[in-house]
């Protein structure tokens, strides 16, 4: 398994990893080819800095988790391992409470004490952070950001590539389009067109 990542979220996933009874910890590296300076994770972990590296331990295929925020980065990312003979997988918390009914895409990071009700469905490589909760029959697209503390109330749509801010709640029948953000606290009382930057109680654009 390889975190892809080595700073702050990287650490995160790494803390959910443990959790889980399955990990294989003798053969879990992170992977970051930009912060050079880190050699190792808590003095254990390796990072691995290149492809030609990963392959020199996975000569064909290897899992990843995403240990990264921000969506276009988590996307971009995600099509380098792939290309690499990659398998996305996600990260679900042990602590985070799910219903039976929903549809989770490849790739979805779920930290702790996230709740996600019935008939949900989330998409590709979307994070939701800490103690996010999802009410029933929302739709949230790929690659999103969901930070910690995040309320998004049932029959909401959340389109691709939207950054919701910590502690910001949606009512019931929102509509946020693509590539939006909510800023920290804002409260979206009204649809968010794609593109558009909300902040504020009630949210108003910037």
């Amino acid at each position: 398994m390889i975190i892809i990542g080595a700073k702050g979220f990287a650490k995160e996933i790494l803390f959910v990893l443990e959790q889980l009874k399955d990990t294989c910890f003798d053969e879990l590296y992170f992977y970051d080819d930009v912060s050079t300076e880190i050699e190792y994770i808590f003095k254990k972990y390796k990072v691995l800095r290149s492809i030609a590296e990963i392959k020199t331990i996975h000569e064909v295929k290897f899992d990843f988790v995403l240990g990264i925020g921000g969506t276009s980065l988590r996307e971009l990312l995600t099509k380098k391992m792939l290309d690499a003979g990659g398998i996305l997988r996600s990260v679900i918390s042990p602590f985070s409470q799910i219903g039976n009914h929903n549809e989770i895409g490849e790739g979805v990071s779920i930290m702790g004490n996230v709740i996600i009700t019935n008939s949900v469905t989330i998409g590709q490589g979307t994070l939701l952070n800490l103690n996010a909760t999802i009410g029933h029959d929302s739709v949230i697209g790929r690659y999103c950001d969901i930070m910690p503390g995040v309320n998004i109330s049932g029959n909401c749509t959340i389109g691709d590539y939207c950054a919701i801010g910590t502690n910001a709640a949606i009512l019931p029948n929102i509509t946020i389009g693509n590539n939006a953000k909510v800023g920290a606290g804002a409260v979206v009382t009204k649809d968010v067109s794609s593109g558009q930057t909300v902040v504020g109680i009630p949210a108003k654009p910037l």
